[in-house]
């Protein structure tokens, strides 16, 4: 760690005198386990604060409490210089503290701007005024940079817009302090420039923010100060001018990184693992050819909606597609579905791990072996005892930092969850295993061990696709990537090729094949064997 790194020398930019809301000494335990202690802290009008640190580090919990959703066993909060004490999270928004969580916590079965003014609905005599509440939620979502309809279906919506669906509810009143927890993870590029945007003009209106994000770029790009935390304890704020990004993640982590991505891997010599030939889905891929190799990464790259996890769901099954040919190992796969394809040999981590990968309110156990159950239970009677070696050997292999094996999945933080997801699939011993945004909402420190958990996998004779909106992660990962556009590949790249701007250019200019002719005129299939 250099000189620059002590927090004694903080100087802070101009900013009103009195903080929008400041903690002193505040803590958080759950019976005898404290998860946050002594952090110190103050955020003031117009300033943006950003809050860094790995998962588990306690951000989740420190909002949580900075916002009223949890009451502190320990310190005091005060808001405009005044000791103050939430009783539930209505109250802290009453006092114009508003926190736009991780998850979505929005009625799937309502439309948006049903769910952006519930609890608050515009009136018109004894009815609800749902002409003007969808004219303000058009506005609303407009200024989040979202595409979604004031009258679509909640449930309806991609993750991302989901997520700018309920940045928007946050902005619906007036506020004096906006808590933003990870606001970013499932965004792509444009929507999250859109974002940032708007931040900064909270920022310009004197709002309070507090950032929350994983992506140090963000943080860089937009925090007056930043306060780093580590595991439940707060390790000091420091002007933001003054940190770089491997700064901050060596704070996080508290040693010094070495390289994130593993070194890049020969090129392939043997026979492909899996062959997929002419793939159609619904409103997701045209005609789309690939394979992938043992010992090789390949990556699918392109923007939200270019129909990169519509082309995997169609592979396994998920979506309505057909196929002219797919072999798994040299086996062809008359009728693809998730579990023919796992017991051919290939497997899918999603992207959603909270909603269709994990069983959240489900003990660690269970969780681990659901995909597996007849290689564990070979008897068909129910072995704990051999249900509980498996998840030992995971938490080891995987490193999943837990407090007690009896948890629930849904108490891990985020890169614990992921690696759990990771263990879970890979007990199923795959030769193909398919990722769809392997660390998106993951720290600096558990990306690195995916990633080399990753390495590790295809040097042992796997083959992996990972899917990834960070065009960092799809350069820095892959040995072969393929561009899609529009349902198409529209280019393929190679060695020295890799790297973002190719990957941005082909993503978003007209689909050419790597000779130059355009694909629509010949006719051609999106062939890429190899």
């Amino acid at each position: 760690m250099n000189a620059l790194l002590s927090p004694g020398s903080v100087t802070r930019p101009a900013q009103a005198s009195v903080a929008a809301l400041s903690a002193e000494g505040l803590g958080k335990a759950f019976g005898p386990i404290t998860v946050l202690s002594d952090i110190t802290l103050d955020i003031h009008p117009g300033e943006v604060h950003a809050i860094i640190g790995e998962n588990g580090a306690g951000k989740s919990t420190l909002m949580k409490l900075l916002s009223g959703h949890i009451a502190p066993t320990a310190g005091q909060l005060f808001l405009n210089g005044r000791p103050v004490a939430f009783r539930n999270a209505v109250e802290a928004e009453a006092a114009g503290i508003v926190l736009v969580h991780q998850e979505i916590l929005l009625a799937a079965d309502l439309t948006v701007a049903e769910n952006l003014f519930l609890g608050r609905e515009i009136g018109r005599g004894l009815m609800v005024n749902d002409r003007l509440m969808n004219r303000r939620a058009a506005e609303l979502l407009a200024r989040v940079g979202s595409s979604a309809r004031p009258r679509d279906r909640l449930g309806d919506l991609p993750l991302a817009q989901r997520q700018l669906v309920q940045i928007a509810r946050a902005l619906l009143d007036e506020r004096k302090v906006v808590i933003l927890d990870e606001p970013t993870a499932v965004l792509a590029n444009d929507e999250v420039a859109a974002l940032l945007d708007i931040v900064r003009a909270l920022r310009d209106q004197g709002v309070a923010v507090l950032y929350i994000s994983h992506r140090l770029d963000e943080v860089q790009a937009l925090a007056d100060r930043i306060t780093v935390l580590r595991d439940g304890c707060m390790i000091g704020t420091w002007p933001a001018a003054g940190l770089g990004q491997r700064e901050m993640a060596e704070l996080m982590v508290g040693r010094e990184l070495d390289m994130l991505y593993p070194h890049k891997r020969p090129a392939p010599t043997e026979a492909p693992l899996l062959v997929v030939e002419g793939l159609v889905v619904d409103h997701g891929a045209h005609r789309v050819s690939f394979a992938v190799h043992p010992g090789e990464v390949l990556g699918i790259g392109g923007m939200i909606g270019a129909g990169r996890t519509e082309l995997i769901e169609g592979l396994l099954g998920l979506r309505p597609s057909e196929a002219k040919r797919v072999t798994v190992k040299g086996r062809d796969i008359e009728q693809r579905s998730v579990r023919s394809l796992m017991d051919a040999g290939l497997v899918y981590l999603t992207e959603d791990r909270k909603g269709k990968g994990l069983l959240l309110e489900e003990k660690l156990g269970p969780n681990l072996t659901l995909q597996a159950l007849d290689a564990v239970n070979p008897r068909e009677i129910l072995d704990a005892r051999g249900e509980r070696s498996r998840l030992e050997q995971a938490v080891a292999t995987y490193d999943i930092r837990v407090r007690t094996l009896r948890l629930e999945a849904g108490k891990l933080s985020g890169g614990n969850q992921q690696k759990l997801l990771l263990a879970k699939v890979m007990l199923a011993d795959p030769a193909v295993v398919v990722i769809d945004e392997p660390t998106r909402g993951i720290d600096i420190g558990n990306k690195s061990q995916i990633y080399e958990f990753i390495d590790a996998m295809v040097r042992a004779g796997k083959a992996c696709i990972v899917i990834s909106s960070e065009m960092a992660e799809l350069v820095g990962l892959a040995d072969r990537v393929l561009v899609m556009r529009a349902g198409q590949i529209v280019k393929e790249l190679r060695g020295a090729e890799i790297n973002e701007e190719n990957v941005v250019y082909a993503a978003t200019t007209a689909g050419r094949t790597n000779d130059g002719e355009d694909r629509h005129e010949r006719g051609d299939d999106n062939t890429r064997t190899g």
